[in-house]
C-alpha cells in the first residue's frame, strides 16, 4: 500500500539567520570559527544587533528540516515535526514550511507561549560557516511532538542527531524510532555535528540500539563513533551499526554502503562560498532518490550535485528550478 510521505523527519526548529562577516567580526566578537555554538538569549541578541541584519537571510532551518525541505523540493511528500513558540519568529517558522510544501504538527492554535530557537549562521570569505544557536522552545521538544499517524504513513523516519542532547530529545528519539519499527517503517539517522558524536556517544549508541537502516555522516563523524583513525576502519566498524550507510568527504565526494558494497560517489568541483547545509542537502537528496526508485548509486550521485550546488551559493537550500536542473542533467536520457 502506498504511503502518504516519502519522509516523515523530527529535529529541531531554529529559525537561520544567515549572514556573511569577515574574520575580524569573529575576533571582535570572540566567536569560535567553524563551530556550533549554543548560546543565551542576550549573547545572540548582541551578535545579531552588530551584524547588518538587512543584508541577512532567514528562512525557517534547523538540520533536520533542511533535509526535509529539500525532499519537497525534489519532488517528494515530507512531514516534519518540531516545536516552536507562539512568536513572530514561530509563525514564520510554520508559514515557510508551508510555503515548502512540507506537513507538520505545527498549527498557530497550538504553538505554547516561550521563545522561538534561531540560529546566527555567519559566512566567512573562505566558505566557512560558524554556527551560534538559541535553542529557545525547541530544547523542550519531546514525545509530544509525535505526530503517530503521519509517522506510521511515510517510507522513512529521518532523525536529526542534534536532538540526543537532552534527556526528552532522546526519548523521543527512541520513541519516534521503535514506533518506525513497529510499523514497518525504515529508520534513517544523521549524526549532524561532530560534537554530538564526541560528547554524547554513549547516548546515540543508546537511540540507534542494534541498528538503524540508513545512517549520515562525515569523515570526521565516522571516525570518532567508531574510534577510529582512518576511514577504510570506520567504514568497516560502520556496518555493526547501519544496514546500509553515506559517508560525505567533502571535496572528495562520499562513500556509501548498499549492504554488500561500497560505492564511491564523486564530488562536482565548484567555488565553494558557503558550507551551511551541504550535509543537511546531501542526506535530503539522497532520501528523495531512494524513496523514487532510484538506486544508491543514483541517489548519491544526486546528493553529490545538489551538495555543490548549495556550497556554492549562500544558504541551505536550492530553488525550485534547480532541484529539476539537477534530475534533467542526470536522468534526462
Amino acid at each position: 500500500m502506498k504511503k502518504k510521505y516519502d519522509v516523515y523527519g523530527i529535529g529541531n526548529a531554529l529559525v537561520d539567520i544567515v549572514t556573511e562577516v569577515d574574520d575580524a567580526f569573529l575576533v571582535k566578537y570572540k566567536v569560535e570559527k567553524g563551530l556550533m555554538t549554543l548560546v543565551e538569549e542576550d549573547r545572540q541578541h548582541e551578535l545579531v544587533e552588530a551584524i547588518n541584519l538587512s543584508s541577512s537571510n532567514m528562512k525557517c532551518g534547523g538540520s533536520a528540516a533542511n533535509s526535509i525541505i529539500a525532499v519537497s523540493q525534489f519532488g517528494g511528500k515530507s512531514f516534519y515535526s518540531c516545536k516552536v513558540a507562539n512568536d513572530d519568529m514561530g509563525k514564520f517558522y510554520l508559514s515557510d514550511l508551508k510555503e515548502n510544501g512540507v506537513d507538520t504538527n505545527l498549527t498557530d492554535e497550538t504553538s505554547p507561549n516561550g521563545i522561538t530557537g534561531k540560529c546566527l549562521v555567519m559566512t566567512t570569505p573562505d566558505a566557512n560557516r560558524t554556527m551560534n544557536t538559541f535553542l529557545g522552545i525547541t530544547s523542550t521538544f519531546s514525545t509530544e511532538q509525535i505526530d503517530q499517524v503521519a509517522l506510521k504513513d511515510a517510507n522513512y523516519l529521518y532523525i536529526e542527531g542534534y536532538l540526543v542532547t537532552s534527556e526528552q530529545g532522546r526519548k523521543a528519539m527512541k520513541y519516534a524510532k521503535e514506533l518506525a519499527e513497529e510499523n514497518g517503517v525504515k529508520v534513517a539517522l544523521t549524526f549532524s555535528d561532530p560534537s554530538m558524536v564526541k560528547y554524547f556517544k554513549a547516548e546515540m549508541e543508546e537511540v540507534i540500539g542494534t541498528s538503524v537502516d540508513m545512517l549520515f555522516c562525515n569523515e570526521e563523524e565516522a571516525m570518532l563513533f567508531t574510534d577510529t583513525s582512518s576511514l577504510i576502519e570506520a567504514r568497516e566498524a560502520l556496518k555493526n551499526v547501519a544496514r546500509r550507510f553515506a559517508i560525505t568527504l567533502g571535496e572528495n565526494g562520499a562513500t556509501i554502503y548498499d549492504g554488500d558494497t561500497f560505492i564511491d560517489i564523486e564530488s562536482y568541483k565548484v567555488d565553494a562560498i558557503d558550507t551551511n547545509g551541504a550535509g543537511d542537502m546531501f542526506a535530503g537528496a539522497f532520501l528523495f532518490g531512494i524513496t523514487h526508485g532510484h538506486s544508491l548509486a543514483e541517489a548519491g550521485k544526486i546528493a553529490s550535485l545538489a551538495s555543490s550546488k548549495v556550497v556554492s551559493q549562500f544558504g541551505p537550500r536550492l530553488e525550485w528550478h534547480q532541484t529539476k536542473e539537477i534530475m534533467n542533467h542526470l536522468f534526462e536520457n
